[in-house]
Formats: C-alpha cells, structure tokens, sequence
C-alpha cells in the first residue's frame, strides 16, 4: 500500500509526466504541421519546375547559397539532417549549458523554415531527419516546467522528442519505439522507461489521427513468393549494401572536409558559392532526368509502386549524386527519404534486368537494403519500410535485406549517424586555461564554423 500511495500522490511526479504527454502530442502535431509544410513547398517547385524547366538552373543555386548563408549565420546548428545533434546532445561530455548548441527550440523553428525552403528549392533532402531535431527540440522545451522532483532526465526529454519525430514524420510508431532502442537509447535503463514509450507511440497517434491509419504507400501486390525470388533477392541485398555502404563512407569523407581537394578547400573557404555550385549541380542533374531526381523522392517511388515498375534509365546514379551534392552543400535536411528512393529504384532495375514479375516486392526489399546499409540500422529500417508499405507479407524478406545489407556495408564503413555526431561534438566551445587548471572537463576542439552535418 505504501508503495501505490507514493505512486499516486506524488503531485510532483504525474504532473512531470503530464507535461512530458503534453509536449509529445506538441511534437507530433509540430511534426505534421512541418510535413505539410513541406509537402506543399515541393508541390509549388513541381508546379512551376514543369512550366518552366530551366527555372532551376537560377533558382536552385540562389536558394541553396540563401539557404547556407542564413544556417551558417544565425543557427549552425541547424544544418544537416539532425539526427547526429540528437546524438551528439545525449553524449555525457554535454552539459546543460552546452547542450542547445545541437537542440533546442530556436533551432526547431529554423530547422522548419529552411528544410521547406530546400525543397523549394528542388533540393534531393528528406523531411525526416529535421523532424527528429524538431520534435526533440521540442520536448526539450519542457524541461522549464518540469518539476525537478518528477525525475525525468534530459537525456529521455531528447530520446523521446528524437523518436517521436521518427514516429510522426514516418507514420509508423513502431519504427520510432526501434529507433529510439537502436540509435539513441545506448544504456539499458534509457531504453526501459516507460514514459519515453509512450511519448513516442503518442506522437505517432498524432500523426495518425492526421494522416489516416493508412500506409504511406498503400499495400502493395506481391503475389505468390517462391524460389524464383531468391536470385533476385540476392542481386538486390548486394547490391543494396555495397551502393550504401559507399554512399555513406562518400558522405563521411565529404562532410569532415579533411581533404585537401580543390572542392573541399572551397567548401572550407568559401561555404555559400560552394553551396551555389552544388545547387546548380542539382538542377543539372534534375534537368537531365526530366525532374525525377528532385525533391525527396517519395512520388518517384510511389510511382514505381503503381506502374509496375516504370522508371528513367540511371535513375538510381541521378538520384545518388543528387543526394550527396545536397547534404554536402551544408543545407539541413535528410537523407532518409532520398535513401528509401534510391533503395527501391535499385529493386526495380534488378526486377527489369532479371524479368522477375512481382517487382513491388524487390522494390520493398530494396527500399528496406540501402536504408539500412546507410543508416547501419538494419532493424529500423525493416519496420519503417514494413508500415510504409503494408508489407506484413514480406516481413521475413524485409528482415533478411535490412540484416545483410547492413553487414556489407559494415565492411565498407562505419556508422553514419554516429560518425557525424562526432564531428558535431567539435563544435563545442573549447575550455579556456583557466577551466583546465580548475580540473574542468575537457571538450573538443571547436571549429570557427561547421556546416559539415
């Protein structure tokens, strides 16, 4: 009895967990509020990108150098996809001061505001790492209202904001509980607390309630599986983890901008005409693809979903190049969305090249793949892209392509997500003498500027 007295009349404890349910249906709704933001913002470029198809070649650059130029001006923190902040925010070598260097609601607002403007701007950037650093910016935020007698952390304000955007942004709740236990959470008693589950799974509801139960590409057709799909399958995993696993060790090396290069030297010295340069690059390519490379991909894929596999020849090179000059330009956005496309056009070019009939089924694989060879999440990723596509059929086929992918990307890089919450951690001030002779602990090096993640 004592026991549920103190669990039902600590005042201070239910009102902590109100606010905390509070702010994740905040979240949530911020979260949808900010995918149809972005949604509408590459509708208009579509719009006017097919009356005018060399508008990209100027507003495309203008946009991308604007979009830098503001990033590295007022909010550093901002730039890239946001997950590596999340991370880097829950490292302990961050303290509370520090810690809205990488999150917090500023941050989330202009994060909102220039992930738009990038699709705009027909920038191959997806909407679903911003979502993450928006949604934990704001369950921060709560963190001023919490009473500090309700014992709820920082760190699960952060693990639970940084899933909750995965689960909003996705429509999948699922995906965002496996998120949180495979790339925030890393210590056992952060992945048991309840209140984080459900703040997660609420925000989801959110997106739910909005969206429809529905999943985001319907449900799609794979007819009767047999051994015939074996020799596909396998075409489509290997493939999946060599092109991500290169795709992310491409990404890493770029964004350190360790190399002494002629680009990585006038990324170094001159951020925004870099920016522009890339810009124009992307509208090239975009151009050249009769406009399948821009934007995040989703109406590419969903596409290829319906028509039975119809796509552009060297789709998944356009696409691939595309993504890699957006994120190294320095603008924020993400790369799962470009990720899940390039993924599912690789299923589709393996379905035209073997002649196997049920190419939805390669495509679903192939989306699962290249997501988790990038990400090296290979269990978030089979979920997401199981709620995405209703795909409850294919569970065991999506497992086996996220598990192995992942593998062979592992022998060809690292981590991406961990990797660039290091370098985010160079962002932080450096101690002065002063705080060393004190036994302060040390930081890393700062950097004058980074727009590297």
């Amino acid at each position: 009895m004592s026991a549920v007295r103190k669990e039902f009349y600590n005042w201070h404890l239910w009102s902590g967990r109100v606010l905390v349910i509070a702010f994740a249906a905040i979240a949530g709704m911020t979260v949808v509020g900010f995918t149809w933001l972005t949604e509408h913002a590459l509708a208009r470029f579509s719009l006017v990108e097919k009356l005018y198809w060399w508008m990209p070649l100027l507003w495309t650059p203008l946009s991308t150098a604007c979009i830098v130029w503001l990033t590295l001006r007022f909010a550093p923190g901002a730039s890239g996809s946001g997950i590596p902040q999340v991370m880097a925010a829950l490292e302990p070598v961050v303290d509370e001061k520090s810690r809205s260097i990488f999150v917090s609601l500023k941050l989330s607002i202009i994060k909102i505001a220039l992930s738009a403007w990038g699709l705009l701007a027909g920038l191959s950037l997806g909407r679903e790492g911003p979502s993450v650093q928006i949604a934990a910016g704001v369950l921060h935020h709560s963190r001023r209202w919490i009473p500090k007698r309700a014992h709820i952390s920082e760190h699960s304000l952060l693990i639970a904001g940084g899933a909750a955007g995965i689960a909003a942004a996705f429509n999948t709740p699922l995906g965002g509980v496996m998120f949180a236990i495979e790339e925030l959470a890393r210590k056992p008693e952060q992945r048991n607390n309840s209140l984080i589950l459900v703040a997660i799974v609420l925000a989801g509801m959110v997106s739910v309630s909005f969206n429809g139960n529905s999943s985001y590409f319907g449900v799609i057709r794979i007819g009767q599986l047999s051994t015939a799909l074996l020799f596909p399958a396998a075409m489509v995993v290997i493939s999946c983890g060599i092109a991500g696993g290169l795709f992310s060790r491409l990404m890493m090396v770029s964004l350190a901008g360790r190399s002494q290069d002629w680009f990585s030297q006038l990324r170094r010295s001159s951020p925004v005409a870099f920016a522009a340069a890339c810009g124009l690059g992307i509208a090239i390519l975009g151009i050249t693809s009769h406009g399948e490379s821009y934007g995040s991909g989703y109406a590419h894929t969903r596409n290829m979903l319906e028509s039975n596999g119809e796509s552009i020849s060297l789709f998944v090179l356009f696409k691939f190049i595309a993504t890699w000059l957006t994120t190294w330009s320095g603008v924020p956005g993400g790369i799962f969305a470009p990720a899940l496309t390039i993924g599912g056009a690789l299923g589709n070019d393996v379905a035209q090249l073997t002649g196997y009939p049920y190419t939805a089924a390669l495509i679903a694989m192939g989306m699962a793949g290249f997501l988790a060879a990038v990400t090296q999440a290979p269990m978030t990723a089979f979920i997401i892209v199981m709620e995405m596509v209703d795909g409850h059929a294919l569970v065991l086929s999506l497992m086996t392509s996220a598990m192995v992918s992942s593998a062979i990307a592992r022998l060809i890089s690292t981590p991406l997500y961990p990797s660039l919450a290091d370098l985010q951690l160079l962002r932080l001030p450096q101690p002065t003498s002063t705080d060393t002779k004190k036994g302060a602990p040390q930081g890393s090096k700062s950097l004058h500027h980074s727009n590297s993640t």
